[in-house]
């Protein structure tokens, strides 16, 4: 089975560090996608209402992406990571997912944050038609009992 840790990581770096520790273990290719352009320091101020991200959210309407992964169809497991940002799933992450054929890919979605991930895969599914969703895991970071336990249990 051919594995991707593919991963939305933003200023905290928090998501990159679990793709990495995963990547790792699962002896995975590694993929960080990023929108075209990428973020500066102040797109990302959310407190700022005028701030990049403050008014994409608001149109909800899917971002580019820079580069594309020219082999996908040779992976049968994809590892899919992002943060959650204001309670929801980033515009990249769905513009990313949108752009890609997700039939017959198994999935396994890891999230660093703090706030419920329950419906994530319910509301994915639709930007990944034709892929199984196994698993949306939420992490607070790559060094947890609960990750490595993890981690470890997807090698087998």
């Amino acid at each position: 089975m051919k594995t991707l840790v593919s991963f939305f990581s933003a200023q905290s770096r928090k998501t990159a560090d679990l793709a990495t520790a995963l990547a790792f273990v699962l002896g995975a290719d590694r993929y960080e996608f990023k929108p075209d352009p990428p973020y500066t320091p102040e797109d990302l101020d959310y407190n700022n209402p005028d701030a990049r991200v403050n008014r994409e959210a608001k149109a909800q309407a899917l971002i580019p992406i820079q580069g594309r992964i020219e082999n996908f169809e040779a992976y049968d497991r994809v590892m899919l990571g992002f943060p959650i940002w204001w309670g929801a799933i980033p515009l990249a992450v769905k513009s990313f997912c949108k752009g890609y054929n997700w039939t017959g890919k198994r999935v396994c979605v890891f999230v660093s944050g703090w706030d419920d991930v329950s419906r994530f895969a319910e509301i994915l599914q639709p930007y990944m038609e034709g892929a199984e969703i196994l698993d949306v895991k939420l992490f607070k970071g790559p060094n947890t009992p609960e990750f490595r336990r993890w981690a470890e249990a997807l090698k087998t």
